[in-house]
């Protein structure tokens, strides 16, 4: 007589988690909306001070300019800019981060001559900077209305119709806080360099926008 099959080994006993309680919509809701408005808050309280202590506008001059181995061709230009720039921040309690400057000289608007980076710097407040920027142009090619025009200025003593353009990054600081990042903007026309060193050059105003 054969023995009895073995009995089915016993099933381990199923897990069921246990749930815990569901989250109360009413309190889920009122700490979105919570947060909202601490979020509201502080910008509400950040504009309000940004606009008690509205930043004046920057002013910008160009104080000193020459030219030095100007040299235009038919074809190309080869010449050193000198600029001395007057940078002055009115505002009492801001103070200004520079974090790239571009500058570029340009001719009647038409056509970029010479290009330079400034050094980034901080302004204080109530300040008055010196920037000094030498824009060099290399064999940069010509228009050919730009070419006939250089030559003809050259050969009577004076460039004129010149345009500069300064292009920053910069934020505002007060006290601990910080500002984001906006651009300056600023254009320095008419200018006349002399090529005749026994004349002064005449101060030039810059449009500034931020």
């Amino acid at each position: 007589m054969a023995p009895p099959p073995p009995p089915p080994p016993a099933q381990p006993p199923r897990y069921h988690p246990t749930k815990g309680p569901e989250p109360d919509p009413r309190l889920m809701t009122g700490i979105g909306i919570t947060a909202l408005t601490l979020v509201a808050l502080v910008g509400l309280v950040v504009l309000l001070t940004w606009l008690s202590i509205r930043p004046k506008g920057l002013n910008y001059t160009i104080e000193e300019a020459q030219v030095r181995g100007l040299n235009a061709s038919q074809t190309h230009l080869n010449a050193s800019f000198d600029l001395v720039f007057k940078a002055y921040n009115p505002n009492h309690r801001i103070s200004v981060y520079y974090d790239s400057i571009e500058v570029s000289v340009l001719y009647s608007d038409q056509q970029t001559l010479a290009f330079d980076v400034v050094e980034p710097f901080y302004q204080p407040s109530r300040n008055v900077t010196r920037l000094e920027s030498k824009p060099v142009a290399r064999t940069v090619p010509l228009l050919s209305s730009v070419s006939r025009d250089l030559k003809h200025e050259k050969s009577s003593g004076e460039i004129g119709g010149l345009v500069v353009r300064v292009k920053a990054r910069i934020r505002f600081k007060l006290g601990s806080w910080r500002s984001s990042h906006y651009v300056l903007r600023a254009l320095c026309f008419p200018i006349v360099l002399h090529l005749d060193s026994s004349k002064a050059f005449e101060r030039v105003g810059c449009d500034v926008d931020i």
